[in-house]
Parts: C-alpha cells; sequence; structure tokens
C-alpha cells in the first residue's frame, strides 16, 4: 500500500474510532482551542470527551495549556466538536500528522473550522489582550502538508488559497464583537490582520520580526497555517483567531516565556469565549452575512 493510500486509511479509522465514540453526535462546527483557550470545551453541554490517545494514529500534543482531548456536545445550540490543544510541527511530528485531525473531523461532518491561537503582535497599534481577526496567513514554516502524492478523495492537487479565510465569516465576527464586552468592561478590541506562521520552537530574533513586519505580517505564531490549508484542501470554511498576548516588534523586543504567554491568554477567555460563542450561534443562521 502506497503512503497516500495509507494516509487515507488512517484518517478512516481514526474518523470511525472517533464517530463510535461520540454516540451519535454529529458536528457540524469544529473548534481548534489553542494556547490558554481551551477551557471553551468546558462550556460544551451534553459533551463527551475523548483522548487523542484513544484515537488511532493520533499524535500525542506535549505543548502547556494543550490538554489533548475532543469534546462533542452542544454550544450555543449548535453541535460541535472541540479539540483542546493541537499538535505542532516544531514537536516533531510530520505536516501530515499536525493536520490529521482535520481531515478526521471533516469525515465526522464538519463544514466549518475555527482556528484559534496566541501569537505576538508586530502591528504597532495592536496591545496584549487584543483578539486579531486573521485575513490571511504568509506560510514560513518551511513546508505544507499537502507535499507529496494527492489523495483525490481528500481534495484537488492545486487548491485555490485566494480566500483562505471565509470573508462571510469575517464580516459577521465584526458585526459580532461590537456587542461584546473586553476584559476591561469596555468594547472588545478586535482587530484584523495577516498571521505569519513559523516552524518553531523559538521565538523569533528582533531582526527576524523586523523582517516579517516589513513582508506584511501583524502578528507571529507557531500554529493554523497548515490547518487552515489542509481545512481548504478538503472543502471547509475556516474562520480563524489569534490572541495577541505579546508585542513581537522588532526594535522594542523583550525576553518572553510561555508561562507569561499562557497569562495573557487567560486573561483574556471571557472575552474570547463570548465572541466564539456568538460566532456558534449565528453563523448557520440563513440571515447571517
Amino acid at each position: 500500500m502506497d503512503g497516500n493510500h495509507l494516509y487515507g486509511r488512517q484518517i478512516e479509522e481514526a474518523a470511525a474510532a472517533l464517530e463510535r465514540r461520540l454516540d451519535g453526535r454529529q458536528p457540524e462546527i469544529g473548534l481548534v482551542l489553542g494556547s490558554g483557550l481551551g477551557d471553551l470545551a468546558d462550556q460544551i453541554t451534553d459533551g463527551v470527551s475523548v483522548d487523542y490517545a484513544d484515537v488511532p494514529h493520533f499524535p500525542v500534543s506535549t505543548v502547556e495549556g494543550h490538554a489533548g482531548r475532543f469534546v462533542a456536545g452542544m454550544l450555543e445550540g449548535r453541535p460541535v466538536i472541540a479539540m483542546q490543544g493541537r499538535f505542532h510541527y516544531y514537536e516533531g511530528y510530520a505536516m501530515r500528522q499536525v493536520v490529521l485531525p482535520v481531515y478526521t473531523l471533516k469525515k465526522l461532518g464538519i463544514r466549518t473550522l475555527v482556528l484559534t491561537n496566541a501569537a505576538g503582535g508586530m502591528n504597532r497599534t495592536f496591545r496584549p489582550g487584543d483578539l486579531m481577526l486573521i485575513a490571511d496567513h504568509i506560510n514560513l514554516t518551511g513546508a505544507n502538508p499537502l507535499v507529496g502524492p494527492n489523495d483525490s478523495s481528500l481534495g484537488v492537487r492545486f487548491p485555490d488559497m485566494s480566500e483562505a479565510y471565509s470573508s462571510r465569516y469575517r464580516t459577521l465576527l465584526k458585526r459580532l464583537a461590537a456587542g461584546i464586552a473586553g476584559a476591561n468592561g469596555q468594547q472588545m478590541r478586535l482587530v484584523e490582520g495577516v498571521y505569519c506562521g513559523i516552524s518553531g520552537p523559538a521565538y523569533m530574533t528582533p531582526a527576524e520580526l523586523t523582517m516579517l513586519a516589513r513582508l506584511g505580517g501583524d502578528a507571529v505564531g507557531m500554529s493554523t497555517v497548515a490547518e487552515t490549508i489542509a481545512a481548504r484542501h478538503c472543502g471547509l470554511d475556516v474562520l480563524g483567531i489569534s490572541c495577541i498576548t505579546d508585542m513581537a516588534i522588532g526594535e522594542e523586543l523583550e525576553p518572553l516565556t510561555h508561562e507569561q504567554v499562557v497569562a495573557v491568554a487567560n486573561r483574556t477567555k471571557p472575552a474570547f469565549a463570548a465572541l466564539v460563542k456568538a460566532f456558534v450561534r449565528e453563523a448557520g443562521r440563513s440571515d447571517a452575512p
């Protein structure tokens, strides 16, 4: 069996095993919850959880703040499945392993994928605690999950990326954010920008950050890009949101730890959760923009 068919079989087996554990639940929206943001899954009702370790062919999430399990149930009246944590290229996994959950969730029947992450802000108008609506991305990981033979049962050989992140969903999120309070009690700050995906795990040098900003990047992180490519490959609509946890201005860079990133993400959680819940509630309505 060639590698292409083997990967397809892994997707089928992972989806079948997960479907058995969901006990008839049929999610429509997938949520990938990044660093410090996994608690949103605790608000899912009628939920069932499945550890990644219990899903065939799944890697193990090793990053602090990533619980490493699926939670499926109801959120805001919609059937969802949330990933409490993701896999990263820097953990030593191949790109196809990193995006295995995307294809698995597609097999389960989701139509929409919400990707969240913690990111450093390179745009000088941003502030820690802002939520950034991802308008586009720049792939600087040095890899792509679609390299190798294409499985036409998953998607076309050359998927279009002219609208990697749904413009319809971005319009909806901007409208919803106007009615949500931020951590300071004032209106939430929802900014919009371009996400630069790097391989990590080292944070970037001042010169590298200056370069990324000059290339057109507004935020930088170590996830999301490969997942978006896979999602578009298999026909999913994508909404991406970054929690700006620190300022990554090359000329003004200060030392940073993962604990600091998680701490800011934790402070932003209430507003972030409210925004995602509002999106889940409204995204399926026929009159939503």
